[in-house]
């Protein structure tokens, strides 16, 4: 799991990767999403649920970020097909997965393997990581965003 947390700064490729200048993020904080793949039931659900919730998101300063190491073609019909308001990053190198910890051991069916451990950071306006959410609600995680915000 991720080595990162309360209090540490997100790593800068972030940065580089989101093609974020620092000035692009000032006064905003980022709810960034680490989720294994386009177009799956758990990912479609929490891709969903943060598009319903993005303007009640957006009123309370933040931006939403989602990252997985699905192309960036993939990504566009995701985006298109859901219609979903936010940025998604292809990852395709896995870069920000493993600087974030997002990237780890999984089992399913008996099997392991590695692959993108879904969860969440909430990156303050300073780079500055407030939160850690390592059990997502997938149908309902704009809530529990904001609920361990206590917002």
């Amino acid at each position: 799991m991720t080595h990162l947390k309360v209090g540490d700064n997100a790593p800068e490729s972030l940065l580089e990767k989101a093609n974020l200048k620092h000035p692009d993020i000032e006064g905003k904080k980022i709810i960034l999403y680490f989720y294994p793949k386009d177009n799956t039931p758990g990912c479609t659900a929490e891709a969903c649920d943060l598009r319903d919730n993005y303007d009640l998101l957006k009123s309370k300063g933040f931006e939403v970020i989602g990252v997985s190491p699905d192309s960036e073609k993939s990504h566009v019909n995701f985006t298109k097909k859901h219609n979903l308001p936010f940025t998604l990053i292809a990852d395709t190198d896995r870069q920000l997965v493993k600087d974030f910890g997002a990237w780890g051991e999984k089992k399913m069916y008996g099997r392991t393997y590695l692959g993108v451990n879904r969860m969440t950071f909430v990156i303050s306006e300073k780079g500055i990581i407030e939160k850690i959410i390592t059990t997502v609600k997938t149908r309902e995680h704009a809530s529990q965003i904001l609920g361990e915000m206590g917002l």
